[in-house]
């Protein structure tokens, strides 16, 4: 049914959009700051870099929710899906927490004067005292997000895998 692979994809292809872009922040942006020779510098291209990512995620993120919302009305009401949908429920919230703290942190992070830092999101000693633990903040929900959307990933792997058996 074509309205099922237009939710479908929007569902799949944002989740992944979502997953990927905040995996790649945690591990490509955030590691590759700390290159970066000026330590004063690492923390602001670190949030100019996640700021230029955040308008895609926001896109990506109500896809999936789009895509998602569109599939429940269509479902037919499978016992498989259904024992998935309380705990897929949980780990959407907590990913979208993840989402509105990291929010939070960043723009208190965008709004700093400059300090150095080892990357954009690990302080070092000399790391403004007031900033150091909003880095540090920053940097545990940057990891919570691609392990909360991953596990989405690997709860609609299982439950294509229940709906196929």
């Amino acid at each position: 049914m074509p309205g099922t692979t237009v939710a479908r994809t929007l569902h799949d292809a944002g989740l992944a959009a979502w997953f990927g872009g905040t995996l790649m922040g945690a591990v490509g942006l955030n590691g590759a700051s700390g290159a970066i020779a000026d330590p004063l510098d690492r923390v602001h291209v670190t949030t100019v870099g996640w700021a230029r990512w955040a308008p895609l995620q926001v896109v990506a993120i109500a896809a999936h929710l789009t895509g998602g919302a569109l599939l429940r009305r269509r479902a037919d009401g499978a016992a498989p899906a259904r024992g998935l949908v309380g705990t897929r429920r949980v780990v959407t919230g907590v990913a979208l927490a993840a989402m509105g703290w990291q929010a939070a942190l960043g723009a208190k992070v965008a709004a700093s004067p400059r300090t150095p830092a080892e990357t954009g999101v690990k302080p070092l000693p000399e790391t403004a005292e007031d900033l150091a633990p909003v880095l540090v903040q920053l940097r545990v929900t940057q990891w919570l997000l691609p392990a909360a959307t991953g596990a989405l990933l690997a709860l609609d792997a299982h439950r294509q895998e229940r709906a196929t058996s």
